[in-house]
């Protein structure tokens, strides 16, 4: 399990988590026994990030699992913004909604779950400051949103005194387009945390394939796992936590096992050549 002072900074709002949370969104469906144990083996691990949305219809499960006791995990969420749903009103209705479900009067980060075409993203950012200014979110960013937003969204908030706290993208050694697409640039420029959804590419990067894709790439990963006593997946979570300080990925886990596998990713990290080898496989993969 990781130490309680490796943490990693959401931009520059003070908050600080683990360099690795978890994702939620298929919570939902899955047993809830397990779920709480879940929760639970998260939050003993102390500041790991806990990531909803409420299109994700996990924040009610979510919440549940709040009510069972004192957390010291950090919650996130999300606002859905579909057309006609994209003013400062309706988002701070989304909040309320989300925080009634999850049963908080504050939210540690709230998000705009992706920007809208043709939308101004000054409407996001008017929300987001009121969001902050009113003690309903302790912190705030955006999902999905490519470089150039990113940085027109910080500026409108900056002008607010309100700090830009994340960017969350699909980000893994298969998809590696924020490194090609200036949102990992942006990030380092604004001093904002990439949150990494996917990290382990729904799956694909947890255990060896027979894909020609991905067959070199799982082959590398799986030999620098058996160096180190470690899981496929704990090569990969490590590749991005070293790729850069500003990534924190969110894997998805639905039991306890999964989650504690995840988190023993942070006991260790890659030797630089190991990290190489790996960074020239996935280029091999096509990624």
């Amino acid at each position: 399990m990781p130490a309680d002072d490796d943490t990693r900074p959401l931009g520059r709002t003070g908050i600080h988590v683990l360099p690795l949370g978890i994702g939620t969104n298929k919570w939902r469906r899955a047993d809830r026994a397990a779920v709480l144990e879940t929760f639970l083996t998260v939050n003993d691990a102390g500041s790991c990030m806990i990531d909803t949305a409420e299109i994700y219809f996990s924040e009610r499960v979510v919440g549940d699992c709040l009510r069972a006791g004192a957390t010291r995990a950090v919650i996130a969420t999300k606002f859905f913004p579909f057309p006609g749903r994209s003013s400062p009103r309706r988002l701070m209705h989304g909040l309320d909604g989300s925080l009634a479900r999850l049963g908080l009067k504050t939210i540690d980060l709230y998000y705009v779950h992706f920007p809208l075409p043709l939308m101004d993203v000054r409407v996001f950012a008017e929300g987001l400051v009121e969001a902050v200014k009113s003690g309903k979110a302790r912190a705030v960013g955006v999902a999905n949103f490519g470089a150039d937003q990113m940085r027109r969204i910080a500026d409108h908030l900056a002008r607010a005194g309100v700090p830009l706290a994340a960017n969350q993208v699909n980000y893994s050694l298969l998809h590696r387009a924020a490194e090609t697409n200036g949102v990992l640039d942006a990030c380092r420029e604004l001093d904002v945390a990439l949150i990494a959804y996917f990290p382990l590419a729904s799956g694909r990067l947890t255990q060896p394939s027979d894909s020609m894709g991905t067959k070199a790439l799982l082959t590398c990963l799986a030999d620098i796992a058996r160096a180190h006593d470690a899981s496929i997946s704990q090569v990969a979570l490590n590749w991005l936590l070293a790729r850069d300080s500003h990534v924190i990925p969110i894997p998805g886990a639905t039991k306890p096992h999964h989650a504690r596998t995840n988190l023993d990713a942070l006991g260790w990290r890659l030797a630089e050549t190991e990290f190489d080898a790996i960074d020239r496989a996935s280029a091999k993969s096509g990624t």
